[in-house]
């Protein structure tokens, strides 16, 4: 039976020793916890955003060293957090700050996937800001929410890694045939790392239209509840693929979803445009962050 008939997988479907991988997986950093909180709040300080950065130098380096780039377009060296703050605004600032909270766990490198260090960090941060370009120019209310499932999208792909890198040659052989991702990591593992960054999700105990929204990035077809916020997730991700929409296991160019762009609102040629300019975006926040 072909994948898209199958019905909704739950984590009772998932293969056990992948499992026990998820259940052992680190918690989200208390920081960023922290920082989430603050933007589910409908005005957020500058004070209580220092509170939580002064614990964590680290993070609060990596905070300036992100709003510094060129990605986010700031028109002068930004000196301190204050200083971001005149500049991009606190809430923005906040959000800045949970992507580079979440360097610690998406900044290593990917085995399988063959992602060098920081490379699914980066790809995250750009789809998470694609994302709430995109929901702000269609007028979605959703904006502040769209970023969490667009930069945690990936994060199956911290544990099917692994996996992937032992069945190798499988995945090789079926990447030859032009096979979606998903699909060949199901073929081989039995999951994908869409199911699998869902899973991780919930045992954080995420709303149930964030870890809906992750699961379904690949596949909104299947995705019984469809949203703005989900439909945002799949556009995104799909805009800030190397090949300008790869998402196959041999990077060759996938068929977009017409009825995600009918009910976004979007025309081919708009996604062109937004996926030519985060092409230049990842360029720059790549040019400005180097890891080992």
């Amino acid at each position: 039976m072909d994948l898209s008939e199958k019905k909704e997988v739950t984590v009772k479907d998932i293969p056990d020793p992948i499992m026990t991988k998820v259940s052992s997986f680190p918690s989200m950093p208390q920081a960023v916890i922290k920082l989430r909180a603050l933007l589910a709040k409908e005005d957020v300080a500058m004070d209580e955003i220092e509170a939580i950065l002064r614990h964590d130098p680290g993070l609060a380096a990596n905070v300036l060293r992100l709003a510094n780039s060129a990605f986010f377009g700031v028109p002068r060296k930004v000196e301190t957090l204050k200083h971001a703050v005149t500049l991009l605004g606190v809430r923005r600032l906040a959000k800045i700050a949970v992507s580079a909270g979440m360097s610690k766990n998406m900044g290593k490198a990917v085995e399988g996937y063959a992602l060098t260090p920081g490379e699914l960090w980066l790809h995250s941060i750009a789809v998470s800001n694609t994302a709430e370009v995109l929901a702000k120019q269609k007028n979605f209310a959703e904006t502040d929410d769209v970023f969490t499932p667009a930069l945690l999208h990936d994060m199956g792909k911290l544990v099917l890694g692994q996996f992937v890198k032992e069945e190798l040659q499988q995945f090789e052989r079926i990447a030859a045939k032009g096979v979606p991702l998903d699909v060949a990591e199901h073929m081989v593992l039995g999951t994908d790392h869409a199911e699998i960054g869902a899973a991780i999700l919930a045992k954080w105990s995420f709303p149930a239209d964030i870890v809906r929204a992750v699961r379904w990035h690949h596949n909104p077809e299947r995705n019984k509840k469809s949203t703005s916020k989900s439909d945002i997730t799949y556009l995104s991700n799909l805009m800030c693929q190397p090949q300008g929409g790869s998402d196959s296991a041999d990077g060759q160019p996938v068929m977009l979803s017409s009825a995600v762009l009918d009910r976004l609102g979007i025309k081919v040629g708009q996604y062109e445009a937004i996926a030519a300019k985060t092409k230049s975006w990842m360029t720059k926040l790549s040019d400005t962050l180097t890891f080992d």
